[in-house]
């Protein structure tokens, strides 16, 4: 061995080897030519060699990319640039966010037709809730439904023929609940999670009239079929003339105790009216009582119009009880899966949402809401309505007090900034807090920003850019930390509900005098009933319907409404 090291590098190697070699085949027997420890020499050296010439082999021929070295570095960067701008949205940057909200969303849609329905999940936090198995489940039946009874399937088509002969004669293999456009857009979004989930429950499908700006604002939420209205529906032209008097109305056919059936029942009107608007009468209420439900069942094509989130009446009809329970296990998480399954802006809005966001939400520290609506008429901005706000925000220690002492206030370390962002018709509220906070320092030291994204003066109902700021900024307000509402105003129980926040809600004023409290907090994020019926079916009298389960109760900001809450 010590001979084999010396000769390593020279030429006497292959002499000695050679040597070595021939006495072996000369005298077979002659072990000690060859000993054991020569072998093994000869074996290591022989691996060193080869290892050296198979790695400089792989070296020149496939040297390190820079795109790999680059790609490391571009995932060192992807993943610092979402701790700057999701911070606040997850404490743990390595679990991924889960875009199908943990199963409530179908996979397999093309993305970038609507951007935001697996995108949103990046721009929330992570809520406590979690969607029941059982709602799941019957989404994705609802789905195969949809898909097998839509616009234009043998099924639609085969119904749609009976819709035309005014009466229907033999059972069907699908049934439709139609929602017509109506209202302002925050009830317009209430109304249409209603009827969705109206159609759940009952197993129709749920058709969405268009009216003049739903495609525009909203993406498609089923896979593969279309959930707006086809517009050669036969009835469509009949829609805005569709009221109380109109001879299909459920509550009329009632009065006139009509003779829905031949005597051996074999026709039936092909289509209902539902009038749940917010003049409704008794008879029209008696949609809500299960032996109508019972009849209603039997109706091919149900058409309703509604201003109202009759969600809560729901939950008091006896047939759908159980059902319900097992839907929705937490009551007031109704709205929130509804919307978050159903609402995705299109992209053209989410665009509005994210370009917001980005520019004067994302870096605080924390996000703030204040929504405000004044039903008062005459030319804001008011006092009163001013002083409310206020001094909500700071009795709730939302927003800190000011120091009207000093000029400059230096806190201790890097200060704490808060983003407030305001919704209102008047730049007025807007325009007071923000001075506020740009003349004083804060007494905390914290750094507050005031934003408005818009101020319309008036609404606007039938306009199609005042409806996309309308909803970017129900949208925007349910991505804050901590939100405050305004009394009865729909906009802000579609924020509070998408976001799945309990708000402050501000005391509707009365006599141009500031509420003392100013505010309270809500019992639950769900929205509330503005017009439910009060009657009893079974006793056939009138009954208080907030005091008959402990998951139905009157409204905070409306005395007589009705909202789900949690015992």
């Amino acid at each position: 061995m010590k001979r084999f090291k010396q000769n390593l590098d020279g030429d006497h190697l292959s002499t000695h080897l050679d040597l070595d070699t021939r006495n072996a085949l000369r005298d077979p027997d002659r072990k000690s030519g060859l000993s054991s420890m020569k072998v093994m020499g000869i074996f290591v050296a022989g691996l060193i060699v080869f290892s050296v010439l198979f790695s400089v082999n792989v070296v020149l021929r496939d040297p390190p990319s820079d795109a790999v070295f680059e790609t490391s570095k571009a995932r060192v960067l992807e993943v610092e640039h979402r701790k700057d701008s999701e911070d606040q949205f997850s404490e743990s940057l390595e679990v991924p966010k889960d875009k199908l909200l943990r199963g409530l969303l179908a996979d397999g849609f093309d993305e970038g037709s609507c951007v935001s329905r697996y995108q949103s999940a990046s721009y929330r936090k992570e809520l406590p809730y979690r969607p029941s198995s059982y709602l799941i489940s019957k989404l994705r039946s609802y789905e195969a439904l949809h898909k097998r009874c839509g616009p234009y399937t043998e099924s639609y088509n085969k119904t749609i023929e009976q819709l035309k002969s005014g009466y229907h004669t033999g059972s069907l293999d699908c049934n439709y609940v139609v929602w017509i456009s109506f209202s302002g857009l925050g009830n317009r979004i209430l109304t249409l999670a209603s009827a969705f989930l109206y159609a759940v429950l009952t197993n129709r499908v749920l058709l969405v009239d268009p009216g003049v700006d739903m495609v525009d604002l909203f993406c498609e939420p089923f896979p593969e079929v279309s959930w707006f209205l086809p517009v050669d529906f036969p009835l469509k032209n009949q829609f805005d003339s569709l009221d109380q008097k109109s001879p299909h109305c459920y509550g009329k056919m009632l009065k006139k105790n009509s003779n829905f059936t031949n005597s051996d029942g074999s026709v039936m009107p092909s289509f209902v009216y539902l009038h749940l608007a917010h003049d409704y009468d008794d008879q029209d209420k008696l949609f809500f009582c299960s032996q109508d439900q019972t009849f209603l069942q039997k109706i091919p094509w149900l058409l309703m119009k509604t201003d109202n989130y009759f969600v809560p009446s729901l939950f008091l009809i006896p047939s759908f009880e159980q059902e319900l329970n097992n839907l929705f296990p937490r009551k007031e998480t109704a709205f929130h899966f509804l919307g978050r399954y159903l609402f995705h802006p299109t992209n053209v809005v989410w665009g509005l949402i994210t370009r917001y966001y980005q520019a004067y939400l994302e870096k605080a520290d924390e996000r703030i809401g204040i929504q405000i609506r004044v039903f008062d008429t005459g030319t804001g901005p008011f006092q009163d309505v001013f002083d409310q706000i206020l001094a909500c925000a700071v009795k709730e220690n939302l927003l800190p007090e000011i120091n009207r002492q000093d000029f400059i206030v230096s806190p201790l370390g890097t200060p704490k900034s808060k983003a407030v962002l305001m919704t209102s018709l008047s730049s007025g509220y807007f325009e007071k807090l923000r001075d506020m906070y740009w003349e004083h320092p804060t007494v905390t030291g914290e750094v507050i920003g005031i934003y408005q994204p818009s101020h319309e003066e008036y609404q606007q109902t039938e306009k199609l850019m005042h409806n996309r700021k309308a909803w970017t900024e129900m949208y925007l307000l349910s991505l804050t930390d901590v939100l405050v509402t305004s009394s009865w105003s729909t906009f802000g129980y579609v924020a509070q509900s998408l976001g799945g926040l309990t708000p402050w809600m501000l005391y509707k004023p009365e006599n141009r005098t500031a509420p003392d409290p100013p505010c309270q907090r809500a019992m639950s994020m769900e929205p509330c009933f503005h017009a439910p019926p009060f009657y009893d079916c079974k006793a056939k009298t009138g009954v208080d319907t907030g005091k008959l389960v402990p998951h139905v109760r009157h409204c905070e900001d409306m005395s007589w409404g009705l909202k789900l809450v949690d015992s």
